[in-house]
């Protein structure tokens, strides 16, 4: 089998339904969000989606390629009592925490669509070799199996340095067809908790979909992460549109010192499944997170509606209007929580 058909992933069986049957969130053949949802418009409106996605460019790409800031390895595993992160733009972020690597949604890839015949391209050059300069990955978070979280590039470079995956139901079968031990694999339900170390790493519910192909749609989970050590209290917002879910997880679980928040990729069209960024705001405040940071942009476009500068300066103004502290990093930047970075790195480049 080529690259191009693993690109779909492991095939659903009815052992596999078998086991999804046992979730809550499975419902008439297929994993259901806590309210009713539609992926927006339908058969029909598919033509006027393509047409813009592929006519309205202006704006959209940056006019060079992104820089990413060289990986150096001596000064994330230094010691430090905060966490440090790294983003690598889409929804990418690779975490040191209480001396574990964790790393989340690691699509590295330089493309998001490897089956359509006109390829997504990254704003940013040779991003898949990054993986050969990171340390060893303790735990790969993984939050759902959309080709722009998902990628058989990055799985196959991190397979053999990755001592754990924890990832949403369902996308373990994806893993094993590429190759992945299944006994390094542990797939969450929404709520679910595990502690590594000493860390505890919950899965949270989102408003979302998934699916890789014409056959497996919403036939994985999909949701977020919290990250949670006795000295700080990380969350992954992950993908979703905005619902009741963002003040059950800030009651339940927070409130958290930073919380990476999607912020990209919307339009009218996905409505109910992506945050536009005053949403992303709100969902912020009623998770009680504590300082913001946009991601699931600077990546890719993917989105016909806004330009790849707009996510970002519409977070920070209305974070501004809300009184929500926030952080901007820029692409391969090593962070720790404790920063009061809010330099529009962007304004550099057209």
């Amino acid at each position: 089998m080529n690259n191009f058909f693993k690109q779909f992933g492991g095939k659903v069986t009815q052992k596999h339904i078998k086991e999804y049957e046992q979730s809550e969130q499975w419902r008439d053949g297929s994993f259901k969000n806590l309210e009713h949802t539609t992926l927006g418009g339908n058969i029909l409106d598919l033509p006027r989606i393509i047409y813009k996605q592929l006519s309205n460019k202006k704006g959209r790409i940056p006019e060079n390629p992104l820089p990413v800031k060289k990986f150096e390895i001596e000064e994330f595993l230094s010691p430090s009592d905060k966490a440090k992160f790294i983003w690598y733009g889409h929804s990418a972020v690779l975490i040191r925490i209480q001396e574990m690597n964790i790393l989340i949604d690691p699509m590295l890839g330089d493309n998001t669509t490897p089956i359509a015949p006109i390829a997504t391209k990254r704003f940013s050059e040779n991003t898949l070799s990054i993986i050969d300069d990171f340390p060893e990955i303790d735990l790969v978070l993984l939050t759902h199996d959309h080709y722009d979280h998902l990628d058989f590039g990055s799985i196959q470079k991190l397979k053999n340095k990755t001592k754990q995956f924890f990832v949403a139901l369902g996308v373990k079968r994806h893993l094993v067809a590429w190759g992945i031990d299944e006994k390094l694999i542990t797939e969450f339900d929404w709520w679910m908790t595990e502690k590594l170390d000493q860390i505890n790493i919950t899965f949270t519910p989102t408003r979302h979909f998934s699916g890789r192909g014409l056959r497996d749609g919403s036939k994985t989970l999909w949701g977020g992460w919290v990250i949670k050590s006795k000295n700080e209290n990380i969350w992954f917002s992950g993908d979703g549109g905005y619902g009741n879910h963002f003040k059950e997880i800030g009651e339940i679980l927070g409130p958290f010192d930073i919380g990476f928040m999607e912020c990209g990729q919307y339009n009218d069209d996905w409505k109910l499944i992506h945050l536009f960024p005053e949403e992303a705001i709100k969902a912020a405040k009623e998770a009680k997170v504590k300082k913001a940071i946009p991601v699931h942009w600077g990546g890719f476009p993917l989105s016909y509606q806004h330009t790849w500068k707009e996510p970002a300066e519409d977070f920070v103004t209305e974070a501004i209007n809300s009184n929500q502290d926030y952080m901007l990093p820029s692409l391969g930047e090593l962070c720790s929580t404790s920063d009061q970075l809010k330099n529009k790195w962007w304004f550099n480049f057209k």
